[in-house]
């Protein structure tokens, strides 16, 4: 009866996810992933809904915890049908939406530090190396990195999840599919990226809550969107009371050019309280969106034709020069003997397999123990390898971007008796 196909799952115990249609964007699926979390929130405040206990929405699905003790399952089921039966046709369905301005530090130095760092230790011929603007660019179709910053510019971002991973970091997509950019994400990993750095990643931008790895391709660097005081009375005017999270669901993020220092000095003001950031309250209708859509479509089209051709290029591109994966990977030589080491030395091993970022220490070095020789990055993490003794580095078993296994030797250390 023109509403979208409807999948309820099992989660657990006491979870069920619910999901609406096919495994696509659609922003459509979102209002109706939020109209029926409003319905079911009007039957728990009129009491029918005793024994729910929170509601998560996603792009296009509901997770809904519950107590089957005081809500049996058979009853929340029959709940969901009177709360979906109850929603207005999607022509008049409407959010309200506010518009919140954050300054963009473009192609800023700490995300070009996070690209040096994978380039150095994980992937150095990646495709999005050196420049994930760059990379953007040609995977889109674009004629110059100066139309990708255009565009980032122009877009409005509609926030359609938050706590993307984590700290309320805003999954967000364009509300014109004429600013939507396609990427891939870096694979593997980076196991770095600095806090509010600003990063696409297929259809969606997130800005990240905290440092931590990540895939997405990054085009600057913005303020926080978490408060660390948790409390708006002490820091950042712009959070709520209670909330430490700067965006709400629907919210349309536009960013403003800032250059780095600027930046540098939002990012101490910010949450102290000395800055505001400039919001714009209004609503937002799907039947106004839709009308837009109908009127841009010859234009929308022809710019994902140009984008899908730009894209399957990229593709071919990659497999030509086997950075698909569809080449045989080069022999490896083996790690030296660990059994090579003089009467009396200790052996300093990796405790995980990955790759060694940084190497500290050279033979002849003297060393104290527990005083760090090697950095290893392995799981999107930084794990040290300590000095197991005090003395003198005979030898260093690896080299900066080389990989090590679990087990192998790092470093050999003679006793300082020795």
């Amino acid at each position: 009866g023109g509403r979208p196909a409807r999948c309820i799952r099992q989660a657990g115990d006491s979870y069920l996810l619910i999901e609406f249609g096919p495994l696509v964007l659609d922003l459509e699926l979102r209002f109706r992933v939020h109209a029926l979390m409003v319905a079911l929130q009007a039957l728990r405040e009129a009491g029918q809904l005793e024994g729910l206990i929170d509601m998560t929405p996603g792009i296009r699905s509901l997770q809904l915890h519950f107590d089957p003790q005081r809500l049996p399952r058979t009853r929340l089921l029959a709940l969901i049908d009177q709360a979906e039966d109850s929603l207005p046709a999607d022509d008049a369905l409407r959010v309200p939406t506010r518009t919140v301005w954050l300054p963009l530090s473009w192609d800023d130095s700490a995300t070009r530090l996070a690209i040096e760092k994978y380039m150095q230790s994980v992937r150095p011929d990646a495709p999005w190396c050196p420049s994930n603007i760059e990379f953007i660019r040609r995977i889109n179709g674009l004629d110059s990195i100066a139309q990708v910053q255009r565009i980032v510019f122009d877009a409005s971002y509609l926030v359609m999840g938050l706590g993307d991973v984590y700290l309320g970091a805003p999954v967000a997509t364009p509300l014109d599919p004429r600013h939507r950019l396609v990427t891939t994400k870096y694979n593997p990993a980076r196991t770095w990226t600095p806090e509010n750095a600003v990063g696409i990643g297929g259809a969606y931008l997130c800005v990240y809550g905290m440092e931590g790895p990540g895939g997405y391709q990054f085009v600057g660097r913005t303020v926080q969107m978490w408060n660390r005081w948790r409390d708006a009375r002490h820091g950042a005017a712009d959070f709520e009371a209670g909330k430490p999270w700067l965006l709400r669901f629907f919210d349309q993020i536009r960013f403003y050019p800032v250059s780095e220092a600027e930046l540098a000095q939002m990012r101490r003001d910010f949450p102290a309280g000395r800055m505001k950031l400039r919001v714009e309250p209004g609503e937002f209708s799907l039947a106004d969106y839709r009308r837009f859509l109908q009127d841009a479509d010859a234009d929308i089209q022809a710019f994902q034709a140009r984008q899908r051709q730009a894209f399957h290029e990229e593709r071919e591109r990659w497999k030509a020069s086997g950075q698909d994966g569809s080449l045989s990977e080069p022999e490896v030589a083996p790690p030296q003997d660990d059994d090579e080491a003089p009467a009396g030395a200790s052996k300093v091993a990796s405790p995980v397999p990955g790759n060694v970022w940084k190497l500290l220490v050279q033979p002849g070095d003297t060393v104290a123990e527990g005083q760090t020789l090697a950095v290893v990055e392995s799981m999107k993490m930084e794990f040290p390898v300590p000095a197991t003794a005090a003395g003198t580095v005979h030898a260093v078993r690896c080299q900066e971007g080389g990989s090590v296994s679990a087990g192998q030797t790092v470093a050999v250390i003679l006793p300082a008796s020795a």
